[in-house]
This record gives C-alpha cells, sequence and structure tokens, in this order.
C-alpha cells in the first residue's frame, strides 16, 4: 500500500470515528435539552393548577375549567384522588390509558407507547401538609421526534460531506506532500538504468519546509556523488599516467637488459640502479595510495591524549640528523596537550617538513602556538615559493607546481593530499602564504579537545 493510500485512510478513518461520537454526543445532548424543556412546561401547568387550587382552599377538584384553560392537543392532565380520577382533559385515548401513579413525590418519566415518546410527570397535592391528591400530566413528543429526525438527517448529510471532502482534501494534500518524493523515487531510477546523476527538480509549487530540505539534501548528496565520481575519474587516470612512467622505464631498462645488457657492465648497472629507483617510486606510490583509501574508512583515527611540542621536537631531531639541516623548533610552553592520532599528526608533520626539506637549502622553523581556540602549527621555509595562483592547488592530488617540483625530487605528488585529509579528519584548517624565492609557510589549526 502506498503512502498516499495510508494517509488517506488513516485521516478518513479517524474522521469518521471523532464524526461518529461527535454526532451521538449532538443527538443525546439536544434530546437531554428539548426534554428537559418539554418537562418544565409541564411542571409549570402543574405548578399552575395546584397554585390556583390553594387560592381556593383546594376546592373544585372536579372542577372541568380548573384544568381545560391549561390544556393542550397532544396533551393529557388528571387529577387523582386516591385511586378515582376526580377530574381529567385530553381527547388522546392512550395517554388517559396511562395508569395512574399515586405517588408522594415528583415523579417524571419517559415511556413509549406504540413507538412514540411520551413524558409523563406526576405532582402531588398537599393541603395543610396533607397529601389530598396527584395531578398528572403527559405529553407526546411527536413535534420533538421531528425535529430530532431533521437533526438527524442533517448530521448525517454534513458527516458524509466532510468525509468526502476529507477523502479528495486528504488525497490533493498528499498528493503535494509525496510529489517530490516520487520525483526522488524516478530519479533514482533512471540514475540506476543509465547510470548517471540526476537532480530532483521542483515544478515551481509551493512545497513544505521539510521538502524543500530534503529535496535539497538529496541534490546535496547527488552533487556531492558525482563531485567524489569525478575526483575518483582523475585519481585513476592520474594514477595511471603516475603508474606508466615508472613501468614504461622497468620495462624498457628489462628488454635491454634482455638484448645486450648481460655482457655489458654499465649498461647492466645502469639498468639495476634505475630499475631499483622506479621499483621504490612504485612502492612509495602504492603506499600513498593505500594511505589515501584507508583514511576514508570511519575507523583510520587512534585517538588519544599527547603532548604535540615532544612530538615535534623529536622528530625535529631524526630528520635533522638524516638529512644534515638544521630543523628550529619555537613553542611558548614545555607542553601543549591535544586529543588526536599521535601517529597522523607525526605523519603530517613528517610530510611538511620533508616538502620544506627538498625546496630549501636554508634551516627550517617550526612553530607550536597554544592558543583558545586550539592549537596551531606552522612549518616556514626560506626556499623556492609557490606562485600565489598555484596555492589552491597544491593539496590536489598529484599535482605538481610547474617545473619547480618535478619527478626529480622523488615525491608521489600524493604527500600533501595524505596531509590534507589528516587534517580534516582532525576537524582542522589549513592555510598557506608562500611569494616566489621568499619562502613558504604552511599553517595548521587544529582543535585542543582535552
Amino acid at each position: 500500500m502506498t503512502l498516499r493510500s495510508r494517509f488517506t485512510l488513516f485521516t478518513v478513518f479517524w474522521l469518521i470515528f471523532i464524526l461518529i461520537l461527535y454526532n451521538i454526543f449532538v443527538y443525546f445532548f439536544v434530546i437531554r435539552v428539548t426534554t428537559r424543556g418539554e418537562l418544565q412546561l409541564l411542571t409549570n401547568k402543574a405548578d399552575l393548577v395546584i397554585e390556583s387550587l390553594r387560592k381556593r382552599g383546594m376546592q373544585g377538584l372536579d372542577e372541568p375549567k380548573l384544568l381545560s384553560d391549561l390544556y393542550n392537543y397532544n396533551e393529557m392532565m388528571r387529577i387523582v384522588v386516591g385511586e378515582q380520577i376526580v377530574n381529567k382533559v385530553g381527547t388522546d385515548e392512550e395517554l388517559l390509558s396511562i395508569p395512574s401513579q399515586y405517588q408522594v413525590y415528583n415523579y417524571s418519566d419517559t415511556m413509549q407507547i406504540n413507538g412514540q415518546r411520551v413524558l409523563f410527570l406526576s405532582k402531588p397535592i398537599f393541603d395543610q401538609g396533607r397529601m389530598i391528591g396527584t395531578l398528572e400530566a403527559a405529553r407526546r413528543l411527536t413535534v420533538l421526534d421531528s425535529y430530532l429526525q431533521i437533526l438527524v438527517g442533517a448530521l448525517t448529510v454534513t458527516s458524509i460531506g466532510a468525509v468526502v471532502f476529507a477523502i479528495f482534501g486528504t488525497y490533493w494534500f498528499t498528493s503535494r506532500l509525496t510529489g517530490p518524493i516520487g520525483q526522488m523515487v524516478q530519479t533514482m531510477r533512471e540514475i540506476d538504468r543509465s547510470g548517471k546523476l540526476y537532480r530532483v527538480k521542483l515544478n515551481g509549487r509551493e512545497e513544505s519546509v521539510e521538502l524543500q530540505q530534503m529535496v535539497r539534501a538529496f541534490n546535496q548528496m547527488i552533487d556531492r556523488l558525482d563531485r567524489t565520481i569525478e575526483s575518483q575519474k582523475h585519481f585513476v587516470a592520474d594514477a595511471s599516467h603516475e603508474l606508466k612512467t615508472p613501468l614504461t622505464v622497468i620495462s624498457s631498462y628489462a628488454d635491454m637488459l634482455k638484448r645486450w645488457g648481460r655482457d655489458n657492465a654499465a649498461v647492466r648497472d645502469e639498468a639495476i640502479e634505475a630499475i631499483a629507483k622506479e621499483t621504490e617510486r612504485l612502492q612509495n606510490l602504492i603506499r600513498s595510495m593505500l594511505t589515501l583509501a584507508e583514511a576514508e574508512q570511519d575507523n583510520w583515527l587512534n585517538v588519544s591524549r599527547f603532548d604535540v611540542v615532544s612530538v615535534v621536537r623529536e622528530l625535529s631531531e631524526v630528520l635533522g640528523k638524516t638529512f644534515q639541516r638544521n630543523i628550529r623548533v619555537h613553542s611558548d610552553h614545555h607542553f601543549v596537550y591535544m586529543r588526536g592520532d599521535k601517529e597522523k599528526i607525526r605523519q603530517l608533520l613528517l610530510i611538511l617538513i620533508d616538502n620544506a626539506l627538498k625546496y630549501s637549502k636554508e634551516p627550517i622553523d617550526v612553530r607550536i602556538r597554544n592558543q583558545k581556540s586550539g592549537i596551531k602549527l606552522e612549518v616556514t621555509d626560506y626556499g623556492l615559493g609557490i606562485p600565489e595562483s598555484e596555492i589552491p592547488n597544491m593539496f590536489q592530488r598529484f599535482y605538481r607546481v610547474d617545473e619547480a617540483r618535478h619527478r626529480s625530487t622523488g615525491g608521489s605528488g600524493l604527500g600533501l593530499s595524505i596531509a590534507k585529509k589528516i587534517i580534516d579528519v582532525h576537524e582542522g584548517s589549513v592555510e598557506v602564504y608562500s611569494k616566489p624565492n621568499s619562502g613558504t609557510t604552511i599553517s595548521i589549526q587544529l582543535p585542543r579537545k582535552i
């Protein structure tokens, strides 16, 4: 069953249930109010008769005019003394045949006579504290019942009209409600059929805020998938291109060894060295690609609390000894703690310092700033620098800035992409300040989260 049908049936069911309860309440409330009015009318007539008797000194109980002045055609009135009817008025034999009720208190009841409702009233007559008789009155509720039939008909017609209106109204409303959902389903099916990504377009109708948010979220997801697919296509193309070169070199030198390199020591040594170098490049490239692939997993980080200063000093000391370079560490505090993946932060610093060492012959400065907003890391070199137009692209995969960063540096072109991924998963940000021949500063802002 569709959502539209379920919503329509649910709404109509509860509307019918509420209408039934409402109609029952109105029907019995009207009966109660109108019957009470009819009873009050009979009570007033009985009071007038008893008051008239008191004025006469309780004389003339059998006088016909006593009751005829208050008589109505659909009523019966009589005075009963003991078990004898001493005075009565009325032409309706069915009302006159009602057994008398000799009661010492006020009594009223609604009874059925041949399918018609009759209101009966019995009121005692007292003279100086002594009961001398009973005044009884009965009144047919024919007119009232006819009005009730009209009321039932009106309630029935209005209820049916309300149900019909609810069915069409709910169906129309749910059509507008589920229209964008249907478009999304149709778009998904078209995407599944054609393999192309499409966005959902509203038809200019006034949709609810929730539907607009849902369509907007769907379109944002499609845009993100589109960007991801395009990025993957570029990554595959770039990776194929990067892998093609070392494989071509290895294949060429292997073919050269087969032909004449076995007997030529110089050719053989050159081929072995070239193959070893390109093999190392392949290993580094594949390792970097695997790192980027692992970074897409949710459990890539191993979060712990650690001292950033000690990590930077240890890494700078190792790299300084390895490359025989001066790496200076600056920090306002002896200890700066944060929560994150210690090894990933170390890898991030290794990539940035390694790049600084490759493109600068001057000392490298690493600064650690403990701020209220978080921890700021800066790596500064005083080398070639980067043109301002190239800065937005430097974190893209396999991207190299013109001839300044070429294959002779031995990089895979993925280092800064891995660094950017580490910054993103730590919910940080990065800024680059550089000018050609004036050096480069990469500034990273990381949340402390202690």
